[in-house]
């Protein structure tokens, strides 16, 4: 069973390859993403790497969280699920029940 792991703290000039090939040291990696601004297209400043195996993705935690890579402490953990945003119709989310207030004339 492949483990998604998330890797935090990198540097702007961290690459997909550069991350690929630091944890193959751990094992097969099966995917890369350093995650980038949509707009500008500079890192944010994390990522996530794809083990195929769980054992390789202990070893590389165990390996890599809190160790350096191109000059910063990085953070490596096991990735949680992705969470529904739950998005409503709105601009703001989901619908609440409630609301209005406002005036409210006596006549």
């Amino acid at each position: 069973m492949n483990k998604k792991l998330y890797v935090g703290n990198l540097s702007a000039s961290v690459t997909d390859e550069d991350l690929k090939s630091n944890f193959s040291q751990c094992g097969t990696v099966l995917s890369v993403n350093v995650v980038k601004d949509r707009y500008t297209g500079a890192s944010r400043g994390f990522g996530f790497v794809e083990m195929e195996t769980a054992e390789a993705a202990q070893a590389a935690i165990t390996k890599f969280n809190g160790g350096q890579l191109d000059g910063n402490t990085i953070i490596v953990s096991e990735a949680r699920p992705k969470r529904d945003e739950g998005r409503g119709p709105s601009f703001g989310g989901p619908r609440r029940p409630g609301g209005g207030g406002g005036f409210r004339s006596r006549y």
